[in-house]
């Protein structure tokens, strides 16, 4: 019973990560569909340009509310390591996003807001995924996060 009781506790830890995670990244959603658009239609951009320019602006506030808010564990001792490595995330991210979004408005011919948000969904669970397993997963030497533990 104790050790089903452990899987389910692990599971809504999870659960509630990958909720806040969602939040966090349909505030940045929001924020990076505004600015694609704003800077495609008004900054006269190309959609491209535009898309890799919104999607690193919402990088540093991202990682900020996953530090403080989504996630518990912190995998990485040296902060500058750390973020170093979300930004790689979200680098790898940012190459995903552009070619979905090149491969769904020059390829299947829709049109760049909807190229927008099929690209995004796929890039929340690839983001979500590599950050949670090599950032914050509570493995072998993973540490709560201080202000997770002043909260307890």
């Amino acid at each position: 019973m104790n050790s089903a009781r452990s899987i389910t506790l692990t599971t809504d830890s999870l659960l509630a990560q990958f909720g806040r995670y969602f939040l966090v990244g349909g505030g940045a959603f929001i924020n990076d569909f505004a600015l694609l658009y704003v800077l495609t239609e008004f900054g006269h951009l190309h959609y491209l340009l535009s898309a890799s320019l919104a999607f690193l602006a919402g990088t540093a506030v991202n990682y900020s509310l996953s530090v403080s808010w989504v996630f518990e564990h912190r995998s990485v001792d040296n902060r500058m390591h750390e973020f170093a490595l979300f930004a790689l995330i979200g680098i790898l991210g940012l190459v995903f996003n552009a070619a979905l979004i090149w491969v769904f408005t020059e390829l299947a011919q829709l049109h760049y807001l909807g190229s927008k948000m099929i690209a995004a969904t796929l890039i929340l669970l690839f983001n979500f995924g590599a950050r949670k397993a090599l950032l914050f997963s509570a493995g072998p030497g993973a540490k709560r996060s201080a202000l997770k533990q002043s909260n307890a």
